[in-house]
């Protein structure tokens, strides 16, 4: 009698563990639709900075004489295969210019160098594949996050030159890059088809070799990767999309 009345108990404790188990449990977040399915989404960021120095100083550097400038246009195409998810890719094309007439880098009383005519530009093509997904903020149809995942390739040239005469010197360098990155970012709805983009990225891995030919003669080889965990500042970027 006592067996039958444990093993009574016992179907009776797994009957109710078994259900508390089976049901579900809700968080009470509703999804709601921000960019629907079969949208196509076009947009293009541009970055343009220039500055120009006379007699400019800075820290240890003194005499600066010349001017920079950079330039930056990323065009982008994306397809909303579903509800607020998407894919497709970017191009993109980024090009800098230092020129400096002379500077002079002084260390101590005793101790300075004198740097005179360095010019240096560099250009760099790039070809990048991207997935991402947009989710609103409550019931806002305006205003909402995305995150963007990226693989990115691509290739770059510079040239360095140094002195004249009998002093010039002179660097080629070809480098080619692969990496796949994280860029989370925030999205504003101005009309029903375009909106004003700010990402920044927070995760990426990067590899890269280079190249490099010193005065048409002497080569070396230079291999580097690199890991990004955190809020990388120098790549925040704003562009301008439209949704089609």
């Amino acid at each position: 009698m006592a067996k039958k009345t444990i093993l009574a108990l016992v179907i009776a404790l797994c009957a109710v563990f078994g259900a508390g188990a089976q049901e579900r449990f809700s968080r009470h977040i509703d999804s709601q639709t921000f960019v629907p399915k079969g949208q196509w989404i076009t947009g293009v960021s541009v970055s343009y900075s220039q500055s120009d120095n006379d007699n400019y100083q800075f820290f240890i550097v003194e005499g600066i004489n010349g001017d920079t400038y950079s330039f930056n246009v990323t065009p982008m195409v994306c397809y909303m295969f579903k509800d607020d998810l998407g894919a497709g890719g970017k191009l993109g094309y980024e090009r800098s210019r230092v020129r400096l007439d002379d500077a002079n880098l002084i260390v101590d009383s005793e101790t300075n160098y004198k740097n005179e005519n360095l010019y240096c530009i560099n250009q760099q093509y790039s070809a990048m594949g991207i997935f991402r997904n947009y989710m609103g903020i409550g019931d806002s149809k305006r205003f909402g996050f995305f995150n963007e995942v990226r693989l990115e390739f691509g290739v770059g040239e510079s040239k360095i030159t140094n002195g004249v005469g009998n002093d010039f010197t002179g660097t080629f360098e070809r480098t080619y890059n692969v990496g796949v990155g994280v860029m989370p970012g925030l999205v504003m709805f101005l009309t029903n088809y375009s909106a004003i983009e700010l990402s920044v990225g927070v995760l990426g891995f990067n590899y890269s070799h280079t190249k490099q030919t010193n005065d048409q003669i002497y080569v070396a080889n230079r291999d580097s990767k690199s890991a990004n965990f955190r809020i990388n500042l120098f790549s925040i970027s704003f562009g301008v999309s439209f949704y089609l």
